[in-house]
């Protein structure tokens, strides 16, 4: 183990007697040191499952896993419990969800079936207002505010409208038997606090519990973290307090500075000897961040060298820059053969800045994905049709269930299916099951007992005739039967206010459509038979993984800065980099300090990214709104202290690299779309 480790890494992972922050900086070898402390654990004499590790995102869940699995073998990690937030609450719940009255079988609602909750319980069919209730409902929860709490800090009219729809959504919730994405933390810190015999179980089962990116932790996540350590505290948190750059989303570096309060024995350890950049990068972004006032002390450092002196690219306009920025991703990969596509990232701060770094790349013909961007199964027509496939081949998928009896609309309400919902909860059924059990009749009556029985046997004659149809064209007469049969085209133009984004929604379930069809004709050139739909609808795990499967080709990456934190390439270009992009601010809005710091945050954040070059472009003049307007450089390029390192610089080697980019400059305008 001393063989992989620096010392202060090595320091991290024997520590074991008190509470422990490792105080990981960009590229510093943390999740290593988690694994490591792991392996650790284990020789101290901890059961793997006395171990938890805790991250925020289930890719790095399972990147932790695979490392843990090499370093001590498949049948300890099984038992390991490594999981994020979010698996850890569902974990708790289902285990012990029974003593806040929630079934073990609950229904966790996605982001789309919440805002169709919220639109019912606030008798609205505005989608944005809706939006608005679930962006500040969350806010709420992520404080650790009920109804209550909620009511007591509504500042304003529009707040105390989301209070009472937020009091309606809960009992829907409640009557659902089903819980939204923020109650996976909210109900087991309620849990653990509440009930003593249920906190006394699991911090006696989680012996250790390991936290990484415990900057972007809310308070919720943070009070779940002390009620499973307990007063003895046990516990090693990895982060950054440079890198805390979720503020818009509930997390707090407040929780940074809670820790050392909280547990006065606290051993803070900083690991500061980089892995993944050079020094130029390294000095650029140390002397962005020394600008923010620091919660720990820390500063980068790397055995890689200097580097190539950072770059700063002025610029005319965005189009320029995207121009600029296709260039060099020539110009390079024309000096060196073995740089792929991949090794090249162009990073900003809002969305809208990719659309004309999409437009030069395609006209180049360089292949890219853009980070973060929505797949086509994410859209909200794609979920409501795969919640009916969902139900087919699994009758006892609730989730699945209440998203398509209420999709298209069919007269079946929240009471009704609280009713429903009780009724199942009792008898430990499905909603399914529950829907045709006898003595339903004596919890519901007259219209509301024949409609869901209209539907129930809807979807069993649905699941008979997909188990029977086969082949392509028959595949496709019987999906759009289905969608006639549901008025579903319908239902998308009643439930949009523009027609041509109705319009555009609906070609989204046509291509659906015609996917599935294709999937049901079979290949016989391949040896593949033709399917029916309700095979097709059984790999549906594996319809939805598809928009992940490009992960790993060789293309350049567009990313919000957001999106990029915890990845790293080769060649980074940072666009925009200028006051009102970055930092952000809209013309209207006042900059506080607090907004400021975590803007710079997320400037170094950016510059951490890249690992041998890092070219940084300002705009001349940019558009904002249908106006071209005069740009300034951002505050951070003179606070990376550029002109320092640049006037060291050998001018024969500023002129190499100029005649390299002339030389690559023709290839960048071939062509058009």
């Amino acid at each position: 183990m001393a063989d992989t480790l620096n010392n202060a890494q090595m320091e991290a992972v024997q520590h074991l007697r008190s509470p422990c922050l490792v105080l990981a900086g960009a590229g510093s070898g943390k999740t290593r040191v988690i694994t490591h402390k792991i392996v650790r654990l284990l020789q101290h004499g901890l059961r793997p499952s006395e171990i938890a590790a805790i991250t925020f995102t289930n890719k790095a869940a399972q990147e932790m896993r695979e490392r843990a699995k090499a370093l001590v073998g498949g049948k300890a990690a099984k038992d390991l419990l490594i999981s994020t937030f979010h698996s850890l609450g569902v974990r708790l719940l289902r285990e012990d969800g029974a003593r806040l009255g929630l079934k073990p079988n609950f229904s966790i609602l996605d982001s789309d079936d919440v805002l169709g909750v919220l639109k019912e319980a606030g008798g609205s069919s505005d989608n944005a207002l809706a939006r608005s209730w679930q962006w500040t409902i969350s806010l709420w929860k992520n404080q650790g505010l009920n109804t209550e709490g909620a009511a007591a800090v509504a500042a304003n009219a529009d707040e105390q409208v989301a209070v009472r729809v937020m009091d309606r959504y809960q009992e829907r919730l409640a009557a659902f038997q089903a819980v939204d994405f923020d109650d996976l933390i909210g109900l087991p810190l309620a849990l653990l606090q509440r009930d003593a015999e249920a906190r006394t179980k699991w911090q006696q089962r989680l012996k250790h519990v390991l936290v990484d990116e415990v900057q972007d932790t809310n308070a919720v996540q943070y009070e779940l973290l002390k009620a499973l350590v307990g007063e003895q505290g046990l516990f090693t948190a990895v982060g950054d307090d440079d890198q805390s750059i979720y503020g818009w989303r509930g997390a707090t570096i407040e929780n940074l500075k809670r820790l050392p309060q909280d547990y006065p024995d606290l051993k803070v350890i900083p690991l500061e000897q980089n892995y993944r950049s050079t020094g130029h990068i390294l000095r650029a972004a140390n002397a962005v961040i020394a600008n923010n006032p620091k919660i720990f002390e820390k500063k980068l450092w790397s055995e890689f060298g200097d580097g190539e002196p950072v770059r700063v690219l002025e610029c005319d306009s965005e189009e320029h820059e995207a121009e600029r920025a296709v260039t060099r991703i020539q110009a390079l990969r024309a000096q060196d053969g073995r740089i792929r596509f991949a090794d090249f990232a162009v990073l900003y701060r809002a969305n809208h800045q990719a659309r004309v770094f999409e437009q030069k790349l395609r006209a180049a013909q360089i292949p890219y994905r853009v980070s973060g961007g929505q797949s086509f199964f994410d859209r909200a027509e794609i979920k409501d049709l795969i919640a009916w496939l969902r139900l087919l081949v699994n009758n006892d998928d609730d989730p699945a269930f209440l998203r398509a009896v209420t999709t298209p609309k069919r007269g079946i309400g929240h009471q009704t299916l609280g009713t429903l919902g009780e009724f199942a909860g009792q008898r430990k059924v499905s909603l399914f099951e529950a829907l045709f059990a006898p003595s339903l009749g004596g919890a519901l009556k007259g219209r509301a007992i024949e409609s869901l029985h209209e539907f129930g046997r809807y979807v069993n004659d649905f699941e008979y005739r997909a188990r029977h149809c086969q082949g392509g064209e028959a595949s496709k007469t019987l999906l759009m039967e289905w969608l006639k049969d549901i008025g579903y085209e319908q239902h998308l133009y009643d439930g949009e206010d523009s027609e041509k984004l109705a319009a555009a929604r609906w070609t989204n379930v046509l291509d659906f459509i015609d996917w599935i069809s294709r999937r049901c004709e079979g290949k016989p050139d391949e040896g593949t038979e033709p399917q029916t739909v309700l095979q097709v609808a059984q790999t549906i795990s594996v319809i939805l993984s598809l928009a992940e499967r490009n992960e790993e080709q060789d293309v350049v990456t567009l990313s919000t800065l957001h999106a990029s934190k915890g990845l790293e390439w080769p060649h980074v270009v940072l666009a925009g980099v200028n006051e009102g992009l970055l930092p952000f601010r809209s013309e209207d809005e006042d900059m506080t300090v607090e907004r400021l710091e975590e803007e710079r945050r997320l400037m170094y954040v950016g510059i951490t990214r890249a690992r041998t070059t890092l070219v940084v472009s300002v705009l001349r003049r940019r558009k904002r709104g249908r106006e071209t307007v005069q740009a300034r450089p951002s505050r951070f390029i003179a606070e990376m202290k550029l002109d320092e390192v640049a006037a060291k610089e050998d001018p024969r080697e500023r002129l190499r690299k100029l005649r390299a980019e002339l030389a690559a400059r023709p290839a960048a305008v071939t062509p058009t779309e």
